[in-house]
């Protein structure tokens, strides 16, 4: 798959821009604040229907508009698709080949793409609540089902807290209600964490292999997923709904105590282990570096196998942060297999050696220019 067109109006610092695409490899070059992330994010915002930079999405519009576009054409191995998403102030509509959805989740997957910025290197190092936003986002483009339970989650978990603090106040005594939200908890919960074992399994796999390619064999790289609960390796679904129906009937008074919802995915973590010992923890500043490469890197193939098609790879500034060898590495994966857009101030000498026919753009306040000389 790749986006061979995006057309933005009012979005971030471009006003009105059409622009065609190499299906290979997409160098944008330029100074900071120039446009370079924005067009990166519109890409990822066309597929995701959210920002990874801002949670508040009137930051998206130009100033002083009240609405922004973003168009592409996707090419996919069934055919051609064209996408839509219209933000404004009042909330997003998406369309597929000119059909609005009637849910952002059927939209989401229609194009995969993964983000690799500097700030992704804190997916080791960084607190749990990062990982599981990486959990969610990547699992959420490869499974609607994983979509839809989270989003169900989500809301439930929203209103058991706001009881939990009404019991905790003595504004409501209903421990029936209560009850009531926890069994609808665990029934989206513990599809959430089954989901979550499954695929995190097939990304190890691919983890583990480019892990000992980097290091010339000398680190295995593990994953352990740490649950708020008791142990949930090799439990089914309904043995996790279970577990998690138990563990809030046995903590009900802890709970209300502290008014919010201590246990279930919303708390889960994942643990990334270099022979066997935590990279977090013990792990140099150049093994969470090859961790975190690893595993992005992996997401490329857990994507292939779940989709059918490799997706979109956006590479934001990203080779800076890495030294030589993981740049070539890095580069020499992603050649001829996947469609890259790569954000840079200038291309070095190990880039221009490790790219072939690269389609460089150079922009400037919000304008592109094709460069035509490689």
């Amino acid at each position: 798959m790749y986006l061979s067109e995006l057309t933005l109006k009012d979005f971030r610092n471009y006003k009105d821009v059409k622009i065609s695409f190499s299906p290979q490899i997409n160098v944008l070059i330029g100074e900071n604040a120039q446009g370079k992330t924005n067009l990166l994010e519109a890409i990822y915002v066309l597929a995701m229907t959210r920002s990874h930079r801002t949670s508040n999405e009137r930051e998206l519009l130009t100033f002083k508009k009240e609405q922004a576009t973003i168009c592409g054409t996707v090419e996919r191995k069934l055919g051609k698709l064209k996408l839509e998403l219209m933000l404004s102030k009042k909330g997003k509509k998406a369309k597929v080949n000119h059909l609005e959805q009637a849910r952002l989740s059927q939209y989401i997957g229609q194009m995969n793409v993964i983000l690799f910025a500097p700030e992704d290197l804190s997916l080791v190092k960084g607190a749990p609540a990062v990982r599981r936003k990486f959990v969610n986002m990547e699992f959420g483009q490869i499974d609607p089902h994983y979509l839809h339970n989270l989003s169900q989650y989500r809301a439930i978990l929203k209103q058991r807290n706001r009881y939990l603090k009404q019991l905790q106040a003595g504004k409501a005594t209903d421990l029936v209600l209560l009850g009531v939200l926890s069994d609808q908890l665990a029934a989206f919960g513990s599809e959430i964490i089954a989901r979550r074992l499954k695929f995190l399994a097939k990304l190890e796999k691919y983890a583990q292999d480019i892990q000992k390619s980097i290091t010339c064999s000398k680190e295995e790289l593990t994953f352990e997923y740490e649950s708020s609960i008791a142990e949930v390796a090799a439990k089914t679904v309904d043995e996790l709904y279970g577990t998690l129906r138990q563990c809030f009937a046995d903590n009900n008074k802890k709970e209300i105590f502290q008014g919010t919802t201590l246990y279930g995915p919303h708390r889960d973590d994942v643990r990334f282990l270099i022979n066997a010992k935590n990279v977090q923890t013990y792990g140099s500043q150049g093994q969470q570096r090859t961790t975190a490469l690893a595993v992005k890197l992996a997401e490329i193939e857990l994507m292939k196998e779940e989709t059918g098609e490799y997706p979109i790879l956006l590479l934001d500034d990203v080779l800076s942060e890495l030294d030589g060898e993981r740049q070539t590495h890095l580069l020499k994966t992603i050649q001829n297999k996947v469609q890259t857009f790569l954000t840079t101030p200038s291309l070095s000498e190990i880039t221009r050696q490790l790219i072939d026919d690269p389609k460089i753009f150079r922009i400037a306040h919000g304008k592109i220019e094709l460069r035509e000389e490689n």
